[in-house]
């Protein structure tokens, strides 16, 4: 009986049922994951802390503490105050993006109601947040609050999104290229595979590119600028998946999609701003390909003076550990002559 078992079990697993039956199970366990990993980070956004600029000198620090105490218990988060002393400073901190509003006491001996200033460019979904909150709790504390959005975002995104699709299509195309060299163009060399995703990459970003600001007009970008940043995003995502395929094989899909998708996509701040999603995935993001995609392509659309060299050395560190395990463990990979 045991030896019919055992012989029936191996030729299960020599059969193409065995791989067709694992890929129904893990299937249905990503989609789960899927669903779980989005709703988890979307479905009910609540900020944590919300780095927030102050300037002026209020007619009184007790009503200044009950406003702050006042935002903090509607928002069920705290604002993290930074003092500057002037305006212009702390218009400065936003452009920056060290801050995600102003709040503005009229001067000195003066009258005039406090002003709140919100940066929707900075993050919508926290911009909304604070501007249907603050005249409500102005309201309750006998202090009317003026709110004014001084970055508005762009006619064409409304909803600050289209950047987060530019950055996933640019993910996704990315790894999705990688693996349709793997499967058509197997005999490909180590340096040849690396050049033709580097080809892909700067086709793929032109394309994103174009059609997003001259074919629909939602963004008008600093197209060379974002050309590149899509153009390093799918290079990087590609060897990503070149890397897992050279570890592990054709079994490369798994890893490369829990990383980019289930976890750096959700986690990237671009569908809803990091002090608002989990504080982990907030952390993390910025440490993943599709959020220093984000973070760059954000700053170039809309704070092209403030640009920083953060995103794009996640960006260069992914894609060059990549490459390096790649060229390293070549031997190992699935394809090449």
């Amino acid at each position: 009986m045991g030896q019919r078992v055992a012989s029936a079990w191996a030729a299960f697993r020599a059969s193409p049922f065995f791989s067709a039956c694992v890929l129904v199970v893990l299937i249905a366990a990503a989609a789960g994951l899927f669903a779980g990993s989005y709703t988890y980070a979307f479905a009910n956004p609540t900020p944590r802390h919300i780095p927030t600029a102050v300037t002026g000198v209020p007619p009184s620090q007790v009503k200044r503490a009950e406003f702050v105490a006042g935002m903090e218990q509607a928002l069920g988060a705290s604002l993290r105050l930074h003092s500057y002393p002037s305006f212009a400073d702390a218009r400065g901190a936003v452009e920056a993006q060290k801050v995600f509003a102003i709040l503005q006491e009229p001067a000195a001996g003066l009258p005039g109601a406090p002003r709140l200033y919100v940066s929707s460019a900075s993050g919508a979904s926290v911009a909304q947040l604070l501007a249907e909150t603050a005249p409500m709790v102005g309201r309750a504390i006998g202090t009317p609050v003026t709110v004014r959005d001084i970055n508005p975002l762009q006619k064409g995104d409304p909803r600050g999104l289209a950047i987060f699709y530019i950055s996933l299509a640019a993910v996704i195309l990315g790894f999705v290229g990688a693996i349709q060299l793997s499967v058509h163009a197997r005999a490909l060399n180590p340096g040849e595979r690396i050049a033709f995703t580097g080809g892909y990459a700067l086709l793929g970003g032109f394309s994103i590119a174009a059609v997003v600001d001259w074919g629909l007009g939602a963004l008008d970008l600093p197209f060379a600028e974002s050309w590149l940043i899509l153009a390093f995003t799918l290079f990087t995502s590609g060897m990503v998946f070149t890397m897992f395929n050279t570890l592990v094989g054709r079994w490369a899909m798994l890893p490369t999609w829990g990383l980019m998708v289930l976890l750096g996509n959700p986690s990237s701040g671009g569908a809803v701003s990091w002090p608002l999603l989990p504080s982990l995935l907030g952390r993390i993001g910025r440490w993943l390909p599709p959020g220093a995609s984000v973070n760059a392509q954000h700053t170039a659309v809309y704070f092209g003076s403030h640009q920083h060299a953060f995103p794009f050395a996640v960006l260069a560190g992914w894609a060059a550990l990549s490459t390096a395990v790649f060229v390293g463990w070549r031997h190992r990979h699935p394809g090449g002559r």
